[in-house]
């Protein structure tokens, strides 16, 4: 099986890859209305998790300067990923993203906006380690679309490897997440948020 071709979305070359999609559709009527609501909550990072339910992994949102912000995000800016399980010893228990591109396509009856991440240091200690499971070719590519009636959110990793430029015990954490990412289980939270961010 080979990883979609989305335009923006950077091309998969090694290691493991996934595509997660959900759908909604509607009444040509509502798919407007529809997608305002969407867009807001794509752009809440904050609220992610009260989206996705208790067992989904929490996010938060904060600057360039490693400060929580409450905010349409932007380019630079970090997100603090909580997964269910044991998180970096590196950022006291939390795995960190930067955003490296935003980007929003509009072309006939179809529109989309995607945020892309790459893992990253925490913020707060700019001379540590990548404080991530995956090494930093990886990247995770959050997007919504609509497309005619039809209201879409996915996330499509690539170029997901083990950071292996870590602390020992980091090392060991990140090859066993890093291996049940590669092996589908990172797919499972990523359709919790698809489906979450749908689910209005």
């Amino acid at each position: 099986m080979k990883a979609k071709h989305i335009p923006g979305v950077p091309m998969q070359k090694s290691g493991g890859f996934h595509d997660t999609e959900s759908t909604r559709q509607y009444k040509d009527i509502e798919i407007d209305a529809q997608f305002e609501i969407l867009k807001k909550r794509f752009f809440s990072i904050n609220e992610w998790k009260d989206y996705c339910g208790n067992a989904s992994s929490e996010f938060n949102h904060f600057n360039e300067s490693g400060e929580r912000v409450a905010r349409v995000p932007q380019r630079g800016d970090f997100i603090r990923i909580g997964i269910p399980g044991p998180g970096t010893e590196e950022a006291g228990g939390y795995d960190w993203v930067e955003i490296i591109n935003i980007a929003h396509r509009q072309i006939d009856n179809y529109e989309s906006y995607l945020i892309s991440c790459r893992p990253a240091k925490d913020p707060s200690k700019p001379k540590g380690h990548i404080a991530h499971f995956y090494s930093r070719s990886a990247t995770s590519n959050m997007m919504i679309a609509k497309e005619g009636n039809i209201l879409k959110a996915g996330v499509y990793g690539r170029n997901e490897k083990p950071n292996f430029n870590a602390r020992f015990i980091d090392k060991i954490r990140n090859f066993m997440i890093a291996a049940g990412g590669m092996m589908g289980m990172g797919k499972i939270q990523w359709k919790m948020l698809t489906e979450g961010l749908l689910d209005f």
